[in-house]
Order: structure tokens, then sequence, then C-alpha cells
């Protein structure tokens, strides 16, 4: 489960019958199972708002403990909300967060937070759903786990780590080609239910509403579409496959991987956490859409990036990855998203100087600006399919909040 590209295709997104649900669900005596009919509803409009910080009460979880020493967000010059002016239309903050279907924004300067907010009931303890801005802390990951020579090279087959994806199109793909989105694996980000589902619906209904497969099981066998490294495809799948490849280098599940290696040296301020596709034992972290943390951890995050990886003068990711994931390129026409550019699992989605993105389905945002030395963390519950102005209108407030 995407955002990006393209996201036209997730209005259906667990909105299937629930006549599937389990092996008993066709037995007129035998209700629905309540778990599969609140995972079936996690994406519905009217109720989005609350399910995205409450993860944790319908999905399998591994916990991402936080360490003992927490880095501080100190309190800097308040910024008063300006207006939101984009085409002669001048709105309120408060009609532009509105109008985004903003949970949550937060706005670090220098590393100091100059403005803060909680929408919709939502507080400072919750720990809202990341989406696809977790294919972005999979990178951060790779870039760890290559630093410390548990990957010898972004040039290596996945294979070389998984060998169960010999059998298939995935075998010969890269890391690197992985990262960037271009495995030439034969899988589209649609996901059309019904009688012929797309694999990704397959994928998607099977792994994470029903527990009864693993992610990146379909990655197994996969035929390939076009030849690695020729074509940007989005594809959840690929960072399935990496986080398979983190699994098995590091000798590590994903989650005791994030905790001691970045969780915890980052001074992140609470415990995070991954949705799985299955319980302890069997299950594996969605590693491209399951990460859940707080507002203000996703700006340690964020400021994190900002300073190339730097806490208190000590690395925590590898010197120059950010430079390296954040290195764009560019697409011959935007995508149906709005992107302008690809990096590993970061996006450009403007032409603001050195900007990039890790972004989510439905509206979530750490955007980096490097020349004001700003983060935005906005946390969103947009409707699906997305409604057409509300990209625009959020990175045009974006550039008010990051102008001299």
């Amino acid at each position: 489960m995407t955002r990006g590209y393209p996201v036209r295709f997730l209005a259906a997104l667990f909105l299937t019958t629930t006549a599937a649900s389990g092996p008993t669900a066709d037995r007129a005596d035998i209700p629905p199972d309540p778990v599969v009919q609140m995972r079936e509803h996690w994406l519905d409009a009217d109720i989005s708002a609350f399910n995205f910080r409450h993860s944790a009460d319908m999905f399998e979880t591994r916990s991402v403990p936080h360490g003992d020493a927490v880095r501080a967000l100190p309190e800097g010059v308040g910024l008063l909300p300006p207006a939101y002016r984009q085409g002669g239309v001048t709105r309120s903050y408060d009609d532009w967060a509105r109008r985004t279907y903003t949970n949550a924004l937060i706005v670090l300067r220098d590393g100091k937070v100059i403005f803060e907010d909680y929408r919709n009931r939502s507080q400072p303890s919750d720990r809202f759903i990341s989406f696809s801005m977790a294919k972005s802390i999979t990178s951060l990951l790779i870039g760890i786990a290559l630093d410390r020579g548990l990957i010898a090279s972004l040039d290596d087959p996945a294979g070389k780590y998984v060998p169960e994806l010999r059998k298939g199109a995935y075998g010969d793909v890269t890391i690197r080609q992985l990262l960037q989105m271009r495995s030439g694996v034969d899988y589209e980000e649609r996901y059309d239910f019904g009688e012929k589902p797309s694999v990704a619906a397959l994928i998607h209904r099977h792994a994470i509403v029903l527990n009864q497969e693993r992610f990146a099981d379909r990655a197994v066998g996969i035929t390939r579409a076009a030849r690695p490294g020729s074509r940007f495809n989005y594809a959840t799948l690929d960072t399935a496959v990496l986080g398979w490849i983190l699994e098995r280098a590091t000798g590590q599940s994903l989650a005791a991987f994030t905790a001691a290696n970045l969780w915890q040296p980052a001074g992140m301020e609470t415990d995070a956490f991954w949705i799985a596709d299955g319980p302890e034992g069997v299950g594996r972290e969605l590693s491209g859409m399951g990460f859940n943390a707080t507002l203000r951890d996703y700006a340690r995050l964020g400021q994190l990036m900002l300073d190339d990886g730097m806490r208190e003068s000590k690395p925590v990711l590898p010197r120059g990855w950010i430079k390296q994931a954040t290195s764009m390129i560019r697409f011959d026409q935007p995508t149906p998203g709005g992107g302008l550019g690809y990096g590993f699992q970061f996006w450009q989605l403007d032409d603001q100087p050195g900007a990039y993105t890790a972004l989510g389905l439905a509206g979530q945002f750490i955007y980096v600006h490097p020349k004001s030395r700003t983060v935005i963390v906005k946390l969103s519950h947009y409707p699906l399919p997305e409604p057409s102005h509300v990209m625009a209108e959020t990175l045009a407030y974006f550039h008010q909040l990051t102008a001299p």
C-alpha cells in the first residue's frame, strides 16, 4: 500500500466484501471476523483520521523501543502560521489544514520547534502510520547495513542474500536497482479487486488483512517485464524485498535492527512499531508501508537527515548516505502523483534546491528543505482517490513556510 505512484487505484483497497474473510465466513451462522472487518475499513475516509493513529489496535506489530538518551527538541521563536496564499486565493491556516486533511503538523528550523499542531483529537503520544514514508526508513537501514559491512555492495544481487529469490526475476536485480524502484519485475501498483484481482491486491488481501502469507512471498518466482535498471516502476514489492535482504544480511528482525541502529542512537523519545504480516515467529515487518511513530519522532528523523546523519557530532547514519539517497533520477514526465524524480526511496516533489521528501499514502510527509534548514512533518488523512487539489496546496504552503 503506497502513496505516490499511482494512487488513483487505491480507493477500493481493503473495501472488499467480507465473504472471503476466513474459512468459516461463508457459513450463514458464523459472522465475519471482526478484526478482518476493521482492517478492511482502515482507509475509509470518514474514520481514517482516527484509524491512522490506531494501527496497533488492528494489526500484528513489532515494537521498536527507544533508548534512554533522548534528543531534545528545543522551542524556537514561535511561528504564527501564515495565511495560505496561491493564485489570488487567501485562506486561513485552519482552512488550509482542513482542506488538506491534516491530522498533525510540526515545523523545525535549525533543529528547533517553531510550530506544532494536533488536530482531530490527536495528541503528542499518538503513533501515526507512515505508509510509504517507511520506504525511506528502509533506505536508511540499508545504508547502515552497507556501512557496517553486513551488505557488501549496493551492486550485489538480491539472490546473494535471499537465495529463494533466484527462482525468479528478482534473483539478479541489484540492491541499487531495488532502492531506485527499477527492478523490472512484472508488478503493477494497482489494487484491482473482483473476479481477477491484481497481484498487488492479492498481496494486500492475503498478507496484511488476512495474515495468510508474507508480503514478500510473491516475489519468489515472479517474472520480468523489463530489463533491470531500464525504467522506473513504483513497486512496494521492491521494498519488501529490501526488508527481506536486511533480515538475512543482518541476522536480525527489521524491528530489532531499527531499534539498535537507528531509533535508539538517533535519540527518539517514544517507542515506535512496525506493522507485520503475521504473528511473532511467523510474520515479517512491512518494510514498505508499516512504520508507526509520533509526530515529534518523525521530526527528529527529518532533522537527522538534514544534519547528514549526525547527532551532536556523532554519526548515526553513514556520512554521505543522505546525499547519495537523495540524488534524484529525474523523470521525463511527472508521475500521476506529481513526482519529479526519485532517489533511494525518496521523492523529489518540487524544484526547491536540494529539497526531498519521505512520502506516504494519504498525505504523509517528511519534507526536508536544506536551504532554509527546515523540516516539515505533515501527517494527513487524505480520502482515496486523492483529491486533485491536495498535493499542490500542500506544497504551496510548504514553500511559504520555507520562504526567506
